[in-house]
């Protein structure tokens, strides 16, 4: 899917893109999230053609502006891992049929224009007509301001992980794949 508004272009991504995207990517990693680059979670920050290009299931879009990469989304098939997350989750969304949701990120002068729902809007698409998909999972920190509301208007939560504790502050949600808004089951 490509769709051009207002000087922006979003579309899957080739190899020509991966350094532009990766660097949308580290940059809210560093910027946005203050955590930085994390092995065990952000790998395939460091081998997108791997992870996103070369595997059958999963797929990176970019937002392009002005012939610059400035947002970005991911597909992976995979559910979430146990741990760090619930191992009830894992059960419930298994790698086989589950969809989850990445890397939906959008340089911050570049927000308040559609970007990040457009992305989004292209992987639920990709999910929705790629055989073998059954659930879209995805996870965000509630910290981030405005991500949870954001998601919300996507999916519902299926497992709150926020607590009093320091650190992330994470939910869980799902988006749905039918026609009709409601998950698929």
């Amino acid at each position: 899917m490509t769709a051009t508004t207002t000087g922006y272009l979003v579309r899957r991504a080739g190899p020509a893109d991966l350094p532009g995207a990766r660097s949308v990517m580290l940059d809210t990693f560093y910027q946005v999230f203050g955590i930085g680059y994390l092995p065990g979670y952000h790998h395939d920050v460091i081998d997108p053609d791997t992870v996103y290009l070369r595997h059958p299931r999963n797929q990176l879009w970019v937002a392009e502006h002005e012939g610059v990469i400035v947002g970005t989304a991911a597909i992976r098939a995979q559910g979430p891992a146990h741990p760090p997350h619930p191992a009830e989750l894992a059960r419930r969304y298994p790698d086989e049929t589950t969809a989850q949701l990445f890397r939906v990120y959008v340089r911050p002068e570049h927000h308040r224009r559609g970007l990040a729902t457009r992305l989004v809007d292209a992987a639920v698409e990709h999910v929705r007509t790629t055989t073998g998909f059954d659930r879209l999972y995805l996870h965000t920190d509630a910290r981030t301001p405005g991500a949870l509301e954001f998601w919300l208007t996507f999916g519902h939560i299926v497992y709150d992980a926020r607590g009093p504790h320091e650190g992330f502050q994470t939910v869980h949600l799902e988006i749905a794949l039918d026609r009709r808004g409601e998950p698929a089951h």
